[in-house]
């Protein structure tokens, strides 16, 4: 009898609502924290590897963060500035130039950040012309949720909302291979150059443990309370004893009494 009560909508509400939560968090929250969690360690260990790694001539498909060579000459003429960047906790914007290696192929170049003056681009200096060599890092293209294509604003200067390869491609009819090169410090048009990420893991581990942690409370919450409601006098069992009216109680107290005192 007892069981039947587990068949009531509230509890059979609460067991399907234990049972979403439960399978979300093993099966969609925690694995998501865990493959951030090996994405930063991923991305950490090719940082420090690149730290101590001699520099590469430029090729397709070299890993990301590996420092490399590029010998060619800029095209400023299809230069893409990118806006509302954040740079060592502060507003910036980013200078891409597309560059052509010695073979033909282009490549795209973050030139560094600038700080805003009045919310406007300010002045910096121009790409050297002619041919020039640039040591930089492997990056990955950046991706934009709304594939937003670059505009002119009202200085007739394109300006984009990512440093995205095949963004630039649109917009300037170029053929560019995929990703980019970031300067480095010293190197022939580079403006501020940008810092490498911190090698900090993060708390994606423990954020998926948490999720672990907290789908194994609410399926053993819920056993705990299923084994309460199948116990005599469990909150749902119709076998409970009826409670008196306050009538009943009166009557009780004065039969009491006159138990007491039969005169």
């Amino acid at each position: 009898m007892r069981l039947r009560n587990l068949l009531q909508p509230g509890w059979l509400g609460l067991t399907a609502l234990v049972i979403v939560f439960a399978t979300a968090c093993f099966t969609l929250l925690a694995p998501w924290q865990f493959h951030r969690h090996e994405a930063r360690k991923t991305q950490n260990d090719e940082i420090t590897t690149s730290r101590t790694a001699p520099p590469e001539q430029w090729r397709p498909g070299i890993k990301e963060w590996r420092l490399v060579t590029a010998t060619g000459e800029f095209l400023p003429k299809d230069e893409i500035i990118v806006r509302l960047r954040t740079v060592q906790g502060e507003p910036a914007y980013e200078v891409t130039v597309p560059f052509r290696l010695t073979d033909g192929r282009i490549v795209l170049v973050d030139r560094g950040f600038l700080r805003p003056e009045q919310s406007r681009v300010p002045n910096y200096a121009p790409p050297p012309a002619g041919q020039v060599q640039l040591l930089g890092r492997q990056r990955a293209d950046e991706t934009d949720a709304e594939n937003r294509d670059a505009f002119t604003d009202e200085n007739g200067k394109r300006q984009a909302w990512k440093v995205d390869s095949r963004m630039a491609a649109r917009s300037t009819g170029s053929t560019i291979e995929p990703g980019y090169l970031q300067l480095e410090i010293k190197t022939p048009g580079v403006l501020g150059p940008l810092p490498l990420p911190e090698l900090d893991a993060g708390p994606y581990l423990s954020y998926a443990l948490q999720w672990i942690a907290f789908g194994a409370m609410a399926v053993l919450g819920w056993l705990y309370f299923t084994w309460r409601e199948l116990l005599p006098g469990g909150t749902l069992s119709t076998e409970r004893p009826r409670k008196r009216s306050v009538a009943e109680m009166v009557a009780e107290e004065e039969a009491s009494e006159r138990a007491l005192n039969p005169s």
